[in-house]
C-alpha cells in the first residue's frame, strides 16, 4: 500500500478546505474542519478554537474534544492562558511545559495537566492588525513543535480566517440588500399614502407629502409608519378625513379616463359628450 505523505495531505486538506469557501458553507462547521485537520497533520492531541463575538469577548467556536474543550473554558474563566494571551497580543505562543508555567495562568495549567496535556501552541487568526481569534494545540507530551508544524498550523489558522471575513462579508452584504429592499418598500408605501391624502383633501403630491412628514415629526413617529397607518385607514390625521375607497381611488385616479356626460335632446343622445365637470366646482 502507498504510504500518503504529510505533504500530500495538508494538499489534499488545503484543496477542500479552499474548494469549501466557493460554495455556501457554514462557518461553524468549517471551523471544525480546520481544528481536526490540524491534529491529523501536526504533532498534537487536541484542539480547540477561540472567536471574538460582536462585543469583543472571546468564546469558543471549535474543539476537537471535551479534553479540548474544557482546557479552553478555563482559560476563558481565567482571562489568561497561551490560546487566551496569543488572541489578545497577536503573536505565536509556544507553551513546552505546562507544568512550569507561571502562576498567572494557574486555571490553564490545573486543566491542562489533568486532561493530561503538558504543551501547547497557541496560533492567532489576524487579519493585518485586527486580531479576530486564536487556535489552540494540545500535546501529551513535553516540548516544541517543529517549525514545519507550526507553518502548517498558521497556514489553517489563515484559512479559517478567510473563512470567517468571507462569512462575515457575505451576511453584511445580506443585511446591507435587505435594508434596500426595506427602503424600496417604505417608498411605495409613502407615495400610496400621499395619494391617500391628495384625493382626501383635494391637494397636489407635494402638499400631501408634506402633511405626512409634518404629522410625524409632531407624533414623533417614523415617516413610514405614519405611511402605514394612512393606507391601512389606523391612524387620523387631525383635520384629514380619509373616505374608505381613498386609498384604491388615489392609486387608480391617474389610469381612469375622465367619465363624459351625455345629455338628452328630445329622447336622443347628444352627438358630443363632453368631460362632467367636478363635482363641488363651479
Amino acid at each position: 500500500m502507498t504510504q500518503v505523505t504529510r505533504e500530500e495531505r495538508l494538499s489534499g486538506a488545503l484543496a477542500t478546505l479552499a474548494e469549501t469557501l466557493t460554495s455556501d458553507y457554514d462557518v461553524v462547521q468549517l471551523l471544525h474542519t480546520v481544528v481536526n485537520e490540524c491534529i491529523e497533520l501536526i504533532d498534537a492531541q487536541a484542539g480547540g478554537l477561540l472567536l471574538r463575538n460582536g462585543h469583543g469577548d472571546l468564546e469558543l467556536v471549535a474543539s476537537t474534544s471535551e479534553a479540548a474543550s474544557f482546557v479552553e473554558v478555563m482559560q476563558l474563566n481565567g482571562d489568561a492562558g497561551p490560546c487566551v494571551d496569543c488572541a489578545r497580543t497577536g503573536e505565536l505562543i509556544t507553551v513546552s511545559d505546562v507544568e512550569a508555567t507561571s502562576d498567572d495562568w494557574v486555571e490553564f495549567r490545573e486543566a491542562a495537566l489533568a486532561e493530561g496535556f503538558h504543551s501547547s501552541l497557541g496560533v492567532p487568526l489576524r487579519v493585518r492588525s485586527e486580531v479576530i481569534g486564536a487556535l489552540g494545540l494540545y500535546r501529551t507530551s513535553r516540548g516544541e513543535l517543529s517549525r514545519a508544524d507550526v507553518a502548517v498550523a498558521q497556514a489553517l489558522a489563515n484559512l479559517a480566517t478567510v473563512g470567517i471575513l468571507q462569512e462575515r462579508a457575505l451576511r453584511e452584504r445580506g443585511i446591507i440588500a435587505e435594508q434596500l429592499q426595506r427602503a424600496l418598500d417604505s417608498r411605495v408605501l409613502i407615495e400610496q399614502a400621499k395619494g391617500v391624502l391628495a384625493a382626501s383633501i383635494d391637494v397636489d403630491m407635494e402638499e400631501a407629502f408634506r402633511v405626512l412628514r409634518e404629522h410625524a415629526r409632531t407624533k414623533n413617529l417614523k415617516l413610514h409608519e405614519v405611511a402605514r397607518g394612512v393606507v391601512d385607514r389606523t391612524m387620523e390625521i387631525p383635520g384629514v378625513a380619509t373616505p374608505p375607497d381613498a386609498g384604491r381611488s388615489a392609486l387608480t385616479r391617474a389610469r381612469t379616463p375622465a367619465p363624459t356626460c351625455r345629455r338628452a335632446a328630445s329622447g336622443r343622445r347628444s352627438r358630443r359628450s363632453r368631460p362632467c365637470p367636478r363635482a363641488g366646482r363651479t
